[in-house]
């Protein structure tokens, strides 16, 4: 037999204050505005390490798009058929995002190899000048994102994005500055190929966290086997930790079940409360179901899901026990 109790609603929506939204939603403004600037002037002067650090400001302004729609969709309430609400929503808008960068390092990769076989001018001017303009508005948004509350994980995802486009407008002022004073203008075709690299690589991390997500994958800070080592060495009472699942519900939103054998004359509330506390502090697991055995064979048991919160106060003490003296008598 099996019970599972829980009456209380535990909100798995990311804490998030309106300064995040507010400075999300204005990187993503001057993002994209530029890298329509930025389309713009790598035409007119021709220069396609313009276009690639371009691709390379569209990741940015994805990877923030992502971080404010993870926030508003994440206030949406769950209902009977998302239980989990809409949270996985950036997780399937940044696989749709990997795919499209990736069609976007192919397109650039092919015209470099046809600059290189047939020389393309480029306007060293206009183009040095929306690279310094690419420069000073990457350094704005690192300010931006950097500013105050920048713990929440997809703030600092989008933050390391911007740090990596400060390297493709870098990249994009050096050819500038050589065609200007040399005129050796494959410099233009090399240097959109090692910014394609960059987005290649945050095109890469992003499709395989996605899927990692998608898979429903254990992240790598909480594998199984680890946690049940640490539980069995850190929690008085327990003797035997079984079937744990671990998965992301979004990125940085960690859940668990597991199932939980005690030793004698162990007390079941005070075990779970333990388990809890330990699954938070030591793997950062935000909402664990605690699953206690009584049997061997570990068919009967006592489910209670709990947050660290609930853990704390002791919440659901009463309802625990009345299982436990239910099936206490069954196996008695």
């Amino acid at each position: 037999m099996s019970h599972s109790h829980d009456h209380h609603d535990h909100s798995h929506a990311p804490t998030v204050t309106t300064d995040n939204e507010r400075k999300v939603l204005l990187g993503f403004s001057i993002t994209f505005t530029f890298m329509i600037v930025e389309v713009v002037g790598g035409l007119i002067s021709g220069s396609l390490a313009l276009i690639a650090d371009a691709g390379h400001m569209l990741t940015d302004a994805a990877a923030l798009a992502l971080a404010y729609a993870a926030f508003r969709l994440g206030r949406r309430a769950a209902d009977s058929k998302r239980t989990f609400g809409y949270l996985r929503f950036e997780v399937v808008a940044g696989l749709v995002n990997a795919i499209t960068l990736f069609a976007i390092v192919a397109w650039i990769g092919y015209e470099a190899f046809q600059r290189f076989l047939v020389p393309h001018p480029v306007l060293s001017g206009p183009m040095l000048i929306v690279a310094i303009m690419g420069l000073l508005v990457n350094i704005l948004i690192f300010r931006i994102l950097t500013h105050g509350d920048n713990e929440h994980v997809n703030i600092k995802g989008a933050a390391l994005h911007v740090m990596g486009d400060l390297l493709g407008s870098v990249g994009a002022i050096a050819a500038a500055v050589t065609i200007y004073f040399t005129g050796w203008e494959p410099i233009d075709p090399i240097l959109s190929v090692v910014v394609s690299l960059l987005v290649l690589r945050s095109a890469w991390d992003l499709l395989r966290a996605s899927l990692h997500i998608l898979l429903e994958g254990a992240p790598d800070n909480a594998a199984p086997d680890d946690i049940e080592r640490h539980l069995k060495a850190n929690v008085d009472g327990v003797a035997l930790v079984r079937h744990v699942h671990v998965w992301s519900l979004t990125s940085g939103r960690t859940l668990a079940t597991l199932h939980v054998e005690l030793a004698d004359e162990a007390n079941a509330a005070a075990v779970t409360r333990e388990v809890v506390r330990q699954l938070k502090t030591r793997f950062d697991i935000e909402h664990a179901t605690v699953a206690i055995n009584w049997d061997n064979d570990g068919d009967g048991s006592c489910s209670l899901s709990r947050s660290p919160a609930d853990a704390a106060h002791g919440d659901h003490d009463h309802e625990l026990h009345a299982c436990m003296s239910e099936e206490k008598a069954r196996f008695a």
